[in-house]
């Protein structure tokens, strides 16, 4: 997307797109556990969900387990190249095929229990003794697959037999961001929060900042809460900008930029601002001028949630001596903290069954918009 055609999208105020009567979702939503497991049955088993960086499978046998609304999945790139997502069940009688969080592959991928053995496009290859089986066929016998999609160095999986094309799914975001090179930045940091709240509310959380003032005095410094825009206001894909006010450069704790900008030639505008963006049904992205850092949202429990986060700089940035990516680790590191704090205090009080939802503001018109779109997806 050009930068014209960026300054041609119709950006909202917060409080333009607020629409009167909206209220949080009941105490139920956020406590019950049949309620998460309609969740994982309706919203994380049919989405498209994401599930990691394409830089974790750099290599031929190269492989990460990953778990998507209760099932395990071996993720990897195959022996010719190319990247596969398989359920981690053996087709002879159900082992768990791989344990390890990750790790490289020979040849094969073989089942500890029988020996059944697959190659890494998933075809059964080896299947002891099973010649003696009537009219036994190996090539019946493939491992499980699910639907897999790059996006700008993001892997998605999608567990739905038939599920949507990722391009259909993801059309309103599938240009709009390529200005920042995502898909070329690098990892320098990676961190792992459990957090002891339902899900919804870090996706809340993260999509208004009427409580900055109150909760993150280091981020208000920098982006002050009124300041800003949305592009998206409705639907699956839900943000937009704030304003770094002068003279920060950037969200760190120092203010200064803390590396190279993501993408060389973005325009003057676009280096005072920082993008905010919820993804459903598990993604939750934050574009920098000079890093972006990105968090991905598992529920747990109906009140735990596993929430892991990368920071991604230019692949440049490592050479230069002024380099410092703890300024902009520690700026975050210090606010996810806070939000964790107050998203668990809020968990306590939703539990509460003298809770009853009061009504959003016009600040919190993103919110009360990912709300509408979470009821369609459980109606």
């Amino acid at each position: 997307m050009t930068p014209s055609e960026v300054h041609a999208r119709a950006f909202h105020r917060t409080v333009a797109s607020y629409q009167q009567g909206s209220h949080p979702l009941t105490r139920e939503q956020y406590v019950s556990p049949d309620i998460l497991r309609q969740e994982n049955e309706r919203i994380f088993a049919t989405e498209w969900g994401c599930v990691g960086r394409v830089a974790a499978l750099a290599s031929p046998g190269d492989f990460v387990t990953r778990t998507v609304a209760g099932e395990s999945l071996i993720l990897l790139r195959d022996k010719g190249g190319a990247l596969r997502a398989f359920f981690n069940v053996c087709r002879h009688r159900g082992t768990r095929l791989c344990t390890a969080e990750s790790g490289t592959l020979g040849e094969t991928i073989q089942c500890p229990y029988h020996a059944w053995t697959y190659a890494t496009d998933g075809r059964l290859v080896g299947a002891p003794h099973m010649q003696e089986v009537a009219d036994f066929d190996k090539s019946r016998y493939s491992l499980y697959g699910a639907a897999l999609a790059e996006w700008e160095g993001f892997l998605f999986v999608n567990l739905s037999e038939r599920p949507v094309p990722f391009e259909n799914a993801w059309a309103p975001m599938m240009e709009r961001l390529a200005r920042f090179n995502l898909g070329s930045l690098v990892p320098g940091h990676r961190a792992v929060y459990d957090v002891g709240a339902n899900w919804k509310l870090v996706f809340e959380n993260y999509s208004e900042c009427l409580h900055c003032p109150m909760i993150h005095p280091e981020l208000s410094g920098v982006l002050p809460y009124q300041s800003g825009a949305n592009d998206l206001v409705e639907g699956p894909f839900l943000g937009g900008y704030m304003e770094i006010t002068p003279p920060n450069a950037s969200a760190t704790l120092s203010g200064k930029a803390c590396g190279r900008l993501v993408s060389p030639g973005l325009p003057e505008d676009e280096r005072r601002r920082a993008y905010y963006y919820s993804l459903m049904p598990n993604l939750l992205l934050s574009i920098h001028p000079d890093y972006v850092n990105y968090y991905l949202v598992t529920p747990v429990a109906p009140d735990r949630t596993l929430v892991e986060s990368e920071w991604m700089f230019h692949p440049e940035s490592r050479k230069d001596i002024g380099f410092n990516p703890e300024d902009a680790i520690a700026f975050w590191d210090v606010t996810n903290r806070q939000d964790w704090e107050i998203v668990e205090r809020s968990q306590l009080g939703v539990s509460s069954h003298r809770y009853v939802p009061g009504p959003y503001s016009p600040r919190e018109s993103i919110p009360a918009a990912w709300d509408r779109h979470y009821r369609t997806l459980m109606d």
